[in-house]
């Protein structure tokens, strides 16, 4: 696991014209099941990393996951945490999706990315139907719920 400055990465992600989105209701007293989903639904994903905009409340389980790894940031706004592998990838978007933060998520390959904000509301993005679909048909066949009719405007 790796910490890093996240120059552009946000003005990058807000450019890009994502073709399809959908948002989920955040599970936050069912996190695992809803990142193993989220992780198995595109295989194998090799790393991912965390950008994050936004800090609402001290990030309790960030935190905790840095520190596992040796690293610490004592100013989280604009900094990009990168995982390796399938257990650390999933470690890294629970510990996000669980803490009072506003971030982004981008798997290699990308075959989607997510927007998360602490209101509780996560928007998976891609650029073809297909690729959304595999990620989208996985959470709601595990009961997840979706917001009706939202458009996140970025």
């Amino acid at each position: 696991m790796t910490l890093s400055g996240a120059q552009g990465a946000l003005s990058r992600f807000r450019r890009t014209p994502w073709r399809f989105q959908q948002t989920f209701y955040t599970p936050l007293k069912n996190l695992p099941p809803f990142v193993a989903t989220v992780a198995s639904a595109h295989q194998p994903l090799q790393a991912a990393s965390v950008t994050i905009e936004q800090v609402v409340f001290e990030p309790k389980n960030l935190n905790a996951l840095l520190a596992k790894h040796s690293l610490s940031c004592e100013d989280f706004h604009k900094w990009s945490v990168t995982a390796a592998g399938e257990r650390e990838i999933a470690e890294l978007l629970e510990a996000a999706l669980g803490d009072w933060l506003d971030f982004t998520f981008v798997p290699t390959p990308k075959p989607f990315v997510i927007y998360a904000d602490h209101d509780e509301f996560t928007t998976f993005y891609a650029n073809t139907k297909s690729n959304l679909n595999r990620v989208i048909q996985a959470l709601s066949t595990r009961g997840f719920k979706e917001v009706e009719d939202y458009e996140r405007e970025l």
